[in-house]
């Protein structure tokens, strides 16, 4: 009995065209759902370790030990500038150099950030 070699590769096929079907179905379900999430998702979504926060969105700048590199150094951050003046810089940024922060991290974010690196003398 001879055996059509092409029913294999048609049914790999069709297993494949069935998977990319319903992977992207998943996808759009997950994009609706992260499109449509309710404010009590996003504030989950909010860190509270500045550890978490400076790796996830400073560290690419300002280097893994706040040495610095295309941002300033950060290691004594906290001697030169008050809470008030690292909490406006991140949150606005400055003429030339640091992006502003606003609308990037979300104000808890700041806050917990700018404090964190307040105590960095």
């Amino acid at each position: 009995m001879k055996r059509n070699p092409l029913i294999p590769f048609a049914m790999i096929a069709i297993v494949g065209i069935l998977a990319v079907i319903i992977i992207s179905f998943v996808g759009i379900n997950q994009r609706d759902q992260i499109a449509g999430g309710d404010e009590g998702q996003a504030e989950e979504a909010i860190m509270e370790n500045p550890e978490e926060i400076y790796e996830a969105n400073c560290m690419s700048c300002h280097g893994a030990d706040l040495s610095g590199g295309l941002g300033s150094d950060l290691r004594t951050i906290g001697a030169d500038k008050s809470l008030d003046e690292i909490q406006n810089i991140i949150t606005n940024g400055t003429e030339g150099g640091m992006p502003a922060q606003q609308g990037t991290l979300a104000e808890e974010e700041i806050a917990i950030i700018s404090e964190w690196l307040s105590e960095k003398k």
